[in-house]
């Protein structure tokens, strides 16, 4: 189990101890007080200055006797000596953000107060009815969150309830602030009288009708609870003295009579001692008062003390209030004990990771769903989004074939577009080459008919004229070539002597004309 770290403070005094739990038992890894007391400072034998000091986990007091006028050691001028400072330096060793702390209050922190009206199972409407009537008899309003009960031996309900600040809590949160740590972990707070009943009536056994004293006598204060048998009968007011301002026991005993008037005990039959004071003219008192009174002191038999030093566990009753707290958490939690149990709303929203209200968790569960909403819209846009990013990289895998195949049709409309020109001008071409051969052909036919006519010379003058030149033996050849010919034009005729021949040499402009068209 983690360890336990438990804190009491009472007057100008702060107990720490520090538990763990080995098996069934508890083991008591360090114990030690805290506190600083002002007083005039005294030299030793040796010409020191006397710091009063005990060894802090010894179960004695720090006790500063030394301090100079500023409040301050003279030894460590630069030391933090407040007592939170102390118990910070002495749980250097402890793993304090992992270990649960259990402040424990006593007067005047806490009230008491007896019920005993109507009583019913649960415990939240028996906690209302418990504030109603110590609002009505007392006058006091209680919160449902500072106040806890358990049953008395008459099965009245004893209510324990907050009626000012803990002590401990606050050095608690100076111990966290030293640690540089928001807070530390507060599980539960215990009441001192209520958990001290608890440890002595499991670990010592009384016989049903005895009626008991438990006695815890402290530096400045003691407490008397009163048992019958094995449950608790009555609560003593806290007794300011202690055994810093004792001088004579005859006033514990007045005080003794007083209680066990006021809270109906006949007799004394056993007193358990426990406390810093347990000495033998104290119990001899007692058997003075009381003769038939069986008087013992506290043990702690329920703990493993290994850890401490001899001297340490002579001095172990000192931290009885601390071992009896642990003992009623350990055991409560197994459910063989029932203690008070207070954590106040404020300590338990303080320890939260995130500090809200109402309205908070209610903005919280808004900003979640408009989260979720979010997050749905988002997700479906993803996936639609990857939607049209697939149909993209299809289509701009088409447009790549597409433009694939237009690189392809390119050369080919161009070859088309080409074959077109030249189907054009084959086309034209044709047509002149058949104009061509027509002419040719008739001036052939011609020249065959007429022996005595010849052709020496053909020029083209433009796409549709040619002239042409030759010899012929007779002039009326050439008229009858040029009225065969009705397109063309007899430039001149000369008359030349051609190998002894008379001839005449002819000039003759041809038109190139489709006969079929015209």
């Amino acid at each position: 189990m983690k360890s336990l770290v438990c804190v009491y403070c009472e007057g100008s005094e702060s107990k720490v101890a520090v538990f763990s739990q080995d098996g069934d038992k508890i083991r008591v890894i360090k114990a030690f007080s805290a506190s600083v007391l002002a007083s005039t400072p005294a030299e030793d034998s040796s010409g020191g200055m006397d710091l009063g000091m005990d060894s802090i986990s010894t179960g004695g007091d720090i006790n500063f006797e030394s301090l100079d006028s500023n409040g301050s050691l003279g030894s460590d001028e630069g030391a933090d000596n407040s007592d939170a400072a102390l118990i910070a330096r002495e749980l250097q060793s402890i793993k304090l953000a992992k270990s649960s702390f259990i402040p424990v209050t006593t007067d005047p922190s806490v009230n008491f107060h007896v019920y005993e009206g109507e009583k019913v199972n649960d415990k939240s409407k028996q906690l209302d009815l418990i504030i109603k009537d110590i609002e009505k008899t007392k006058g006091i309003f209680v919160s449902k969150d500072t106040i806890d009960f358990i049953e008395l031996n008459d099965k009245a309900l004893l209510c324990t309830f907050l009626e000012s600040t803990v002590p401990c809590i606050t050095l608690i949160d100076q111990l966290a602030g030293l640690n540089n740590r928001r807070y530390f972990r507060i599980n539960t707070i215990k009441n001192a009288e209520i958990a001290l009943s608890n440890y002595v009536s499991r670990s010592t056994k009384f016989f049903p009708e005895d009626y008991t004293l438990i006695i815890h006598i402290g530096k400045e204060s003691s407490k008397l609870i009163f048992l019958e048998g094995q449950k608790l009968k009555h609560i003593g007011t806290t007794l300011d003295i202690g055994t810093q301002n004792l001088h004579t026991y005859d006033v514990y005993f007045s005080k003794i009579l007083l209680e066990m008037e006021n809270g109906g005990i006949p007799r004394l039959d056993n007193v358990v001692l426990c406390g810093d004071d347990r000495s033998e003219n104290l119990v001899l008192s007692f058997y003075g008062t009381f003769p038939e009174a069986n008087v013992v002191e506290l043990k702690f038999d329920a703990f493993d003390l290994s850890a401490l030093k001899e001297k340490e566990v002579e001095n172990i009753s000192s931290f009885s209030i601390l071992l009896s707290t642990v003992y009623e958490y350990v055991n409560e939690k197994e459910e063989e004990l029932q203690g008070i149990n207070i954590l106040p709303k404020y300590i338990q929203e303080n320890q939260k990771f995130l500090q809200f209200g109402w309205h908070s968790y209610l903005m919280l569960g808004i900003l979640f769903l408009t989260t979720f909403f979010f997050t749905f819209l988002i997700l479906s846009n993803l996936n639609e989004i990857k939607k049209l990013d697939a149909e993209i990289a299809r289509l701009e895998g088409m447009q790549k074939k597409n433009e694939e195949i237009i690189n392809q049709i390119t050369p080919l409309s161009n070859k088309i577009a080409n074959f077109d020109n030249t189907q054009a001008l084959l086309d034209s071409a044709t047509v002149g080459t058949e104009i061509w051969g027509n002419t040719l052909e008739r001036i052939s036919n011609f020249i065959e008919r007429r022996r005595s006519f010849w052709l020496t010379r053909l020029e083209t003058l433009s796409q549709k004229e040619v002239r042409i030149s030759g010899y012929s033996l007779s002039r009326s050849s050439l008229t009858e070539f040029a009225r065969e010919n009705d397109a063309s034009i007899l430039n001149n005729v000369l008359y030349e002597t051609l190998r002894e021949k008379n001839a005449f040499s002819y000039s003759i402009n041809l038109y190139l004309i489709d006969k079929k068209k015209k």
